[in-house]
């Protein structure tokens, strides 16, 4: 797994929704000068959380986003599954995202990254955004 700068950025943005959750809208400038995020790659990603109902929108003056569900419901592995692939070191012990690859040659090798991937996936499958609030 390799976090992407875009992976870091929607959990940034999620966590910062996740503080105002049932508080308050939050416009995407906020999040954007908060979370030290550029604006136009901000609003790209909260287009995609939003198509994924992650997010939702309202539009208007005192418009702005909030989370679709409650911050506790939300985990660190989908979010970084939706913006980055596979949680697995390779694809090859991937569970959602398998393909073949050569460390298969050698089954004590993939052990050892089946293992890492086990520890990645529960760690990321046990945090939620209410975590990391």
């Amino acid at each position: 797994m390799k976090l992407s700068r875009k992976g870091e950025y929607a959990c940034l943005a999620l966590i910062h929704l996740g503080r105002n959750y049932n508080i308050k809208l939050v416009n995407a400038s906020e999040i954007s000068e908060e979370n030290d995020i550029p604006k136009r790659y901000l609003e790209q990603i909260l287009s995609l959380l939003k198509g994924t109902g992650y997010v939702r929108a309202v539009r208007g003056i005192s418009g702005g986003y909030k989370l679709s569900k409650a911050p506790e419901e939300i985990t660190l592995a989908e979010i970084i599954r939706l913006m980055d692939g596979a949680l697995a070191p390779v694809e090859s012990v991937s569970e959602y995202f398998y393909e073949n690859s050569p460390i298969e040659q050698n089954q004590n090798l993939v052990k050892v990254f089946r293992d890492i991937r086990d520890y990645i996936s529960e760690k990321l499958e046990n945090t939620t955004i209410k975590d990391l609030i």
